[in-house]
């Protein structure tokens, strides 16, 4: 695949050079594909780039186990906007990092509904014209529906959830020591399916952080559509308060705020 030999060369190059201790990507090894941390130019065979899996967590794991090693990562456009969300709440140091962008087909722009298919710097591929959830199906058909007709949707979707945490697990910007959806207090713990709040808690906990990845979506084993529920909130973050996810470490979310400065207007 001649993508995946560009993203080779230029791992190669930086192992080469010493720019970097390592570099983390896919591998395919025996039928699996799965992140490894190439540390060496001879592993840079196995390197593919498909299917798309989000790399942040395991960078995050890899900058704290080594923390006097710089990391190149192959990053698409979400892992590059995950990691700068994660920069933002000091889980890892972007300066320790060499991205290696590589940018999104259009088909996958059009699946993940992304406006932003590819990082800030492109090493590999073209730039492609982003998609807004606006634009998509999904959001013509929850624009026809009434107040009633959206709560039975997401009731009758909610409904079929096995509580087995994919979807956590698998978030990039979930990241909290302690998790709100393993509090009794919160989360009836053996009931399954567990009440609507399980989703709305995590909703709003990633509400100014979501990425647009499609992670949860690719995890869920009963195919609950969260990142339409996910999307819609990144809409109206973007029209209430101009606020777009990972594209700038220096614009911190609009949500973070004691309101003592000023309120929150429109809400």
């Amino acid at each position: 695949m001649k993508v995946s030999k560009e993203v080779r060369d230029i791992a190669e190059e930086i192992l080469r050079q010493g720019q970097v201790g390592g570099v983390l990507g896919l591998s395919s090894e025996h039928g699996h594909v799965g992140p490894h941390l190439f540390s060496s130019t001879d592993d840079l065979g196995t390197l593919v780039l498909e299917p798309r899996y989000m790399l942040a967590k395991v960078c995050r794991m890899i900058l704290a186990d080594f923390p006097g090693e710089r990391l190149g990562v192959v990053a698409r456009g979400c892992d590059e906007r995950a990691l700068i969300e994660m920069a933002k709440l000091g889980q890892v140091d972007l300066s320790r990092l060499d991205l290696i962008g590589v940018a999104c087909s259009e088909a996958q722009a059009r699946e993940c509904a992304c406006p932003h298919p590819y990082p800030r710097r492109i090493d590999v591929g073209e730039p492609v014209q982003g998609v807004a959830f606006a634009d998509t199906e999904c959001a013509q058909q929850a624009s026809e529906q009434d107040l009633v007709a959206r709560q039975a949707f997401w009731t009758h979707a909610f409904s079929r959830c096995i509580k087995c945490y994919g979807c956590r697990n698998v978030c990039p910007v979930c990241i909290c020591a302690e998790c709100s959806l393993e509090d009794a207090s919160w989360v009836a713990r053996g009931k399954i399916s567990p009440e609507i709040s399980f989703h709305l808690i995590r909703a709003f906990h990633v509400a100014d952080k979501c990425v647009g990845c499609g992670a949860c979506d690719a995890a869920c084993p009963v195919d609950i559509p969260l990142t339409r529920l996910y999307a819609q909130m990144r809409e109206k973050m973007k029209e209430m308060f101009g606020y777009e996810i990972g594209l700038d470490v220096t614009n911190k979310s609009p949500l973070t705020t004691t309101l003592e400065e000023a309120p929150l207007h429109g809400l």
